[in-house]
């Protein structure tokens, strides 16, 4: 069922006095619901009127046994009240609607730059019209969809014919936008599951949660990533990275964003399973207050044996100017960090000395033992407070130039207690030391305390707090589970989940721990580990991140090849345009709606 937005006409005073509120309700009164799939209004999702979708309009995509194979391009940009929702409907056995990029076709008329970079990309287009950064795609949702298949060798058709894919090709593929959600999707088989462009600082307020992101890359390569973003304000919360494709070199996450917290997940393998660099791809990144402070809390991180580089977390910056490097605090708490390598563990590598770690609160293990297990690279700043780590740990395992502050109330053992570590069932079993062992957070973290615990997989449940917190992801509870009155009900604040305006106080609490951002020349040197170079990913700057220039799409070509759009939106469905108009015409509105009223009510007497 398709619901338009054609304006029917009103004949009495009562109707027209209903028409206004409806018109000023919260809810999207003018808003299309299109159904695609089996039985559906709409069969494929070619048939979707993609440039003229308007807020409030949802696209609702059913399952179907074989996968859509259809190019997405999303530009609108909606409101708070009245967002833009993508959404998968799941088949039978809970089975998600597939959108596979091979051989993938365009829907006929539409036209957008950047369209070998994904196979749904929110951002500019010549038709439907949207030039960033006067246009921004904002308030959209992508839920349910399992999104594969956008790399070399597949190839789709879109407006230069058969095309094939670019090898940071990524299942969706933000290119700028503003107050964006992904969710519960499974991105996979792509150069990057999940690539985000900061777009000069216009890319902010993300959110990315319960998704499933695995198996991405490109063999041999170390520039491509399960994700990879940047953007001013962004979450990662209540997801599950699982290996990259055999043979791919590139990160679980990487990120380059102000306003960075990663909370919740399970990620596991990867060349490295967080790789926080610096914002090189537009000066509004390391110029945002939020910049100099990132915070990742709740995460189960998993080394494996066999994956390219021994560091589980690397934050700093790797593209030669150390100046736009990080150089601020990685509050670094409530984590359960098990390494299974057979070799040297290298807990965090900090770029440079003036980047710092305040590690708290965490489980660090190394199944090779704590000879095998470092805490930092060779630089950088840690404070250590109410942790658990192997026996005998080191400070490293190459030349330290750096320093460690142990505060001596720190936990070492053999084994931290797991229920079944080969399992990899991490809750704590009644005997860990780790039970009840928990601190103080730093200041800033106070801001980000530790409500939630993850549930395998891409889910999450509220922490029990019961007394002291435990060490670690999870909370222990005893047998027969903890009482209701033990678990915490809070539900995440609107700040939390949106970080816009939430990042700039909390750098004060720990202002004395910041640098100065100093000005400098751009470099693009390398910088490299004492490990392989060839591991040390994306030593050099990434051409085309976050610029259109790349595919046909500098200002004067994209001016010359745009498509008029004076006919108004046109689709299968035959919508009219939306009645969402500005204040003005909604007040002119109602002006016209109480004259008329009133004349009607006067011609009444007069009879």
């Amino acid at each position: 069922m398709i619901k338009t937005r054609h304006l029917p006409c009103y004949k009495t005073g009562l109707e027209l006095v209903i028409l206004f509120l409806c018109l000023f309700s919260a809810s999207p009164v003018w808003a299309a619901t299109y159904e695609v799939g089996p039985g559906q209004a709409l069969e494929d999702l070619d048939k979707v009127p993609w440039e003229s979708l308007a807020p409030g309009d949802r696209v609702l995509v059913h399952w179907r046994p074989e996968p859509y194979k259809s190019k997405i391009i999303i530009t609108t940009e909606a409101t708070e009240q009245q967002p833009l929702v993508i959404r998968g409907i799941a088949g039978p056995n809970k089975e998600l609607p597939v959108i596979d990029g091979r051989d993938a076709t365009t829907r006929s008329g539409l036209n957008f730059w950047n369209g070998s970079r994904g196979i749904v990309k929110i951002g500019g287009a010549n038709h439907p019209a949207c030039d960033p950064p006067a246009c921004v795609p904002s308030f959209i949702t992508i839920e349910n969809l399992d999104i594969r298949s956008g790399r070399p060798p597949y190839r789709f058709t879109g407006r230069n014919g058969s095309t094939a894919y670019d090898k940071n090709a990524a299942s969706i593929y933000i290119e700028v936008g503003r107050h964006i959600t992904i969710r519960n999707c499974v991105l996979h088989d792509s150069g990057n599951g999940l690539f985000i462009g900061v777009f000069n600082g216009e890319t902010r307020d993300i959110l990315v949660e319960g998704n499933y992101l695995y198996d991405n890359g490109i063999e041999n390569d170390i520039y491509e990533h399960n994700s990879y973003t940047s953007a001013r304000g962004i979450i990662f919360q209540f997801n599950h990275y699982g290996p990259l494709r055999k043979g791919c070199l590139g990160n679980n996450l990487k990120d380059r964003s102000a306003g960075l917290v990663v909370r919740y997940n399970w990620i596991e393998n990867g060349n490295r399973q967080l790789d926080l660099v610096d914002g090189e791809d537009s000066r509004a990144v390391p110029d945002d207050p939020a910049y100099r402070s990132t915070f990742v809390y709740g995460n189960v991180l998993v080394e494996a044996e066999g994956e390219g580089n021994s560091q589980i977390i690397h934050y700093g910056g790797d593209s030669g100017d150390t100046s736009i490097y990080r150089k601020g605090t990685l509050y670094l708490y409530n984590n359960t960090i098990v390494s299974t390598r057979n070799g040297n563990t290298t807990l965090v590598r900090l770029s440079t000395n003036d980047e710092h770690c305040d590690m708290r609160n965490n489980i660090v293990y190394a199944t090779a033992g704590g000879s095998r297990l470092a805490l930092l690279a060779s630089n950088g700043v840690l404070l250590m407070s109410h942790n658990w780590l192997n026996s005998g740990w080191r400070n490293s395992h190459d030349n330290f130039n750096g320093q460690i502050v142990d505060n001596g109330e720190n936990l070492t053992g053999n084994s931290p207690g797991f229920s079944d570590l080969s399992g990899q069932d991490f809750r704590l079993a009644p005997e860990s030391a780790a039970i009840d062992a928990g601190g103080a957070l730093a200041r800033a973290a106070e801001k980000y305390p530790v409500l939630k615990q993850y549930v395998l997989h891409q889910s999450g449940e509220p922490r029990p707090a019961r007394g002291t917190i435990d060490l670690g992801a999870f909370e222990y509870c005893p047998p027969g589970g903890c009482k209701q009155q033990e678990v915490h009900n809070e539900v995440a604040s609107e700040a939390e989940i949106n970080p816009e305006n939430e990042f700039a106080a909390e750098n004060s609490a720990d202002a004395g721990d910041q640098q100065n951002y100093v000005d400098a020349d751009n470099g693009i040197e390398g910088e490299h580990s004492n490990e392989q170079a060839y591991i040390d990913s994306d030593i050099i700057k990434l051409d085309g991140i976050d610029k259109i220039s790349d595919e046909e799409t500098d200002t004067t070509k994209r001016n010359d090849d745009k498509i008029s759009n004076s006919g108004g939106p046109t689709g299968s469905c035959g919508c009219s345009g939306s009645m969402q108009g500005n204040g003005l015409a909604m007040e002119n509105l109602f002006f016209v709606l109480l004259i008329t009223l009133f004349s009607r009510r006067n011609k009444r007497k007069q009879t």
